[in-house]
């Protein structure tokens, strides 16, 4: 299955690259339990220029983690996004996604998620996305797809939505059209989170 098939993954609009970013101060946590491939996209956070990176193998240490430092009333010692793999050891990514969408803190409950998987099936992507996730991307993880989620999560954050069966970042681009009236666009002014009926039961 070729990376531009639309099962797989949703068009990113492409970014102005003339803008610069400054992610010194930047802090990710990323999930992955194979050495090689953690190694591999942390070395790729650091070359984009992000200030800190945590490499945790489970989704337990990530809880753990999420739980200490985004806990604390210090936002500078928080974790700006989550990076994390489908297949875990004992927890699943997807465990870990729920957890962090079900979490009673906010600075946890809206935290960006980007996750990576080696699986290419429609199922796992629509899954992920039903989880929660912001952003779902395939490996191998090049690192210019990786900067693409990142920067397209940074400059596009998109309004949570929370349903009898879903609690996350709305599951459909904003530059497509919907027909009919879009219940889910909120004003700046208006609370993050957008109540609704589960798009089942329309």
């Amino acid at each position: 299955m070729s990376e531009d098939t639309p099962q797989q993954d949703d068009h990113v609009p492409a970014l102005d690259q003339k803008q610069l970013y400054s992610l010194r101060s930047f802090r990710v946590l990323l999930v992955e339990d194979y050495g090689f491939m953690a190694d591999l996209v942390s070395s790729m956070l650091r070359e984009m220029g992000v200030g800190f990176v945590k490499t945790v193998s489970s989704a337990k240490e990530a809880q753990i983690l999420l739980t200490q430092y985004n806990a604390d009333s210090v936002p500078r010692d928080h974790f700006d996004i989550v990076i994390t793999d489908w297949l875990l050891p004992e927890i699943s990514g997807a465990t870990l996604i729920s957890w962090i969408r079900d979490h009673k803190l906010d600075s946890i409950k809206f935290m960006p998620i980007i996750l990576c998987s080696a699986y290419t099936s429609e199922e796992v992507v629509v899954e992920g996305r039903d989880k929660g996730a912001n952003e779902v991307m395939v490996k191998p993880v090049s690192a210019e797809k990786l900067s693409k989620r990142m920067l397209y999560v940074i400059d596009n954050p998109r309004p949570f939505i929370k349903a009898p069966s879903f609690f996350g970042p709305d599951r459909r681009r904003q530059d497509k059209t919907f027909p009919g009236e879009d219940r889910r666009k909120i004003q700046a002014e208006e609370i993050e989170t957008n109540y609704e009926q589960d798009e089942k039961e329309t």
